[in-house]
C-alpha cells in the first residue's frame, strides 16, 4: 500500500489527535452505556443474550453482501468499523433517547396515537438522520477514503448494518421474554429472514447522495444531493414502519408491491455501480500504461473483476502465497492509484497528492517485482501526473 506522505505531526498536532480520540472513545463509551442499559432494561440478562445469538446471524448475510460491493478498492477496516459501531452504538442510543422522548411528548399532550406517531413519524427522521450522520463524519474526516457512490453504499450500508443489529437484539430479546420461543422465531422471521436488508436500503439512500457529492464540483449538488438522499431514506423507512402497522395483509401487500421492488432496484444500482467503478478504474489508468506503467493487459485486467480473480489464482498457482500476495497489493495499489486521480479530477485533491502519486507508483513497482521478478522495478514512467 501506500507510504504515508504527510509531514510529521508537531506536538501541537499530536495533543490534538490525543484530545479527539479521547472525545470519540468518550462519546462511544456513553452511548454503549445508554444502549445496553436500555437493551438490559427491556429484555432482561437471558432473553437479551438470546436476542444477541439470533441477531448476530443476519449479519452474516448483510456485511458480506457490501463486502462484495466493495471488491475494487476496499476501504480501510478502521473505517469500516467505525461505521458498524457508529450505528450499533452511537445512532442506535441517540434513537432509544429522542423516540422515547418524542413519544413522552405526545402522551402529556394527551395524543392517543403516540406509539403510530413515533413510528410513522418521528422514528425515521431520528433515525435516518442519526446513521446518515456516522456516514456524513467519514466524508468530512476520511475524504481520501470516500471516492463516490459505491464507498456511499459501503459506509451507509455498514453503518445501518450497525444499527439493525443493535435493534434486533431489541426486538428479538423483548419477544423471546414476554412470549417465549414462538415469538422469538416469528421476530426472527420478520427481522432477520423478510427484511434483513431494510434498514442498509434506507441508509443507502444517504449514501448515495454523499457518495455524488464527494465526485461533483457544483456547491449547490453537494449540499443538494445528501439532503435528497436522507429524503428518500425518511419516505421508505416511513412506508416500511406504516407497513408494519396495517396488518399482516396489508404488509403483504406493500411488501410485494412497493418494498421488493425497490430492493430489486438497489441490487440492481449497487451491481451497475460496481462495474462503473471497474470502468472509472480502467480510464483513468489509460494515461499511466501510454507512459509505460501499466501494460494494456494490466489495465484490463485491473478494471474487471473475474479477470482479477483469474489473476489472483495465476498469481498463486506460479508464485504461491507471497506472489498472491503481492497481486493483491499491486491491484489495490492501482485501484487506489485511479481514485487519487479521480479525487483531484474533480477538484477535491490535496497539496501532498503528487508526493502519494509517487509512492503509490513505487508500491505499484516493487508489487510487480513480488509477482514477476525485480527487473520490473526499472519500467519508465512519469514522476508524478497529480495534482
Amino acid at each position: 500500500m501506500a507510504r504515508d506522505t504527510r509531514p510529521t505531526a508537531t506536538p501541537r498536532g499530536v495533543l490534538r489527535r490525543i484530545l479527539i480520540g479521547a472525545v470519540i472513545l468518550l462519546g462511544f463509551g456513553l452511548s454503549a452505556l445508554v444502549t445496553g442499559a436500555s437493551i438490559g432494561l427491556s429484555t432482561g440478562l437471558l432473553a437479551g443474550l438470546v436476542g444477541l445469538l439470533f441477531a448476530v446471524i443476519p449479519l452474516g448475510v448483510v456485511v458480506p453482501a457490501f463486502a462484495w460491493v466493495d471488491r475494487f478498492e476496499s476501504e480501510p477496516r478502521i473505517n469500516l468499523v467505525f461505521a458498524f459501531a457508529w450505528g450499533s452504538v452511537v445512532a442506535t442510543a441517540l434513537a432509544l433517547i429522542l423516540n422515547t422522548g418524542s413519544m413522552l411528548v405526545l402522551e402529556n399532550l394527551g395524543r392517543t396515537d403516540s406509539l403510530p406517531m413515533t413510528a410513522v413519524v418521528v422514528a425515521p427522521v431520528v433515525e435516518e438522520l442519526a446513521k446518515g450522520f456516522g456516514v456524513f463524519l467519514l466524508l468530512r474526516f476520511q475524504r481520501r477514503e470516500f471516492d463516490g457512490v459505491v464507498d456511499g453504499l459501503v459506509y451507509a450500508g455498514m453503518t445501518a448494518a450497525g444499527f439493525a443489529f443493535a435493534e434486533n437484539i431489541l426486538y428479538l430479546g423483548r419477544a423471546f421474554a414476554e412470549s417465549g420461543p414462538v415469538a422469538l422465531a416469528g421476530t426472527f422471521v420478520m427481522r432477520g429472514l423478510v427484511s434483513p436488508f431494510a434498514h442498509p436500503l434506507f441508509t443507502c439512500c444517504t449514501g448515495i447522495g454523499l457518495g455524488y457529492a464527494a465526485r461533483t464540483r457544483s456547491t449547490a449538488v453537494r449540499i443538494l444531493a445528501p439532503l435528497l438522499g436522507c429524503a428518500c431514506a425518511v419516505v421508505l423507512h416511513a412506508a416500511w414502519n406504516l407497513s408494519s402497522l396495517v396488518g399482516i395483509d396489508g404488509f403483504l401487500t406493500l411488501y410485494l408491491t412497493l418494498q421488493l421492488p425497490i430492493f430489486c432496484a438497489f441490487v440492481g444500482l449497487a451491481v451497475w455501480a460496481r462495474r462503473q467503478e471497474g470502468r472509472m478504474i480502467t480510464t483513468e489508468l489509460q494515461g499511466y500504461a501510454q507512459a509505460g506503467w501499466f501494460t494494456p493487459g494490466e489495465v484490463t485486467m485491473l478494471g474487471s473483476m473475474p479477470a482479477r480473480r483469474r489473476a489472483q489464482a495465476w498469481a498463486r498457482a506460479t508464485g504461491g502465497p507471497r506472489a498472491l500476495s503481492a497481486m493483491h497489493r499491486f491491484q489495490d495499489c492501482a485501484s487506489e492509484l485511479a481514485l487519487l486521480r479521480l479525487r483531484v479530477a474533480s477538484g477535491h485533491g490535496h497539496a501532498d497528492d503528487p508526493a502519494r502519486e509517487r509512492a503509490l507508483l513505487g508500491d505499484v513497482m516493487r508489487a510487480r517485482a513480488g509477482i514477476f521478478g525485480p527487473s520490473t522495478l526499472d519500467a519508465p514512467g512519469p514522476h508524478s501526473s497529480a495534482g
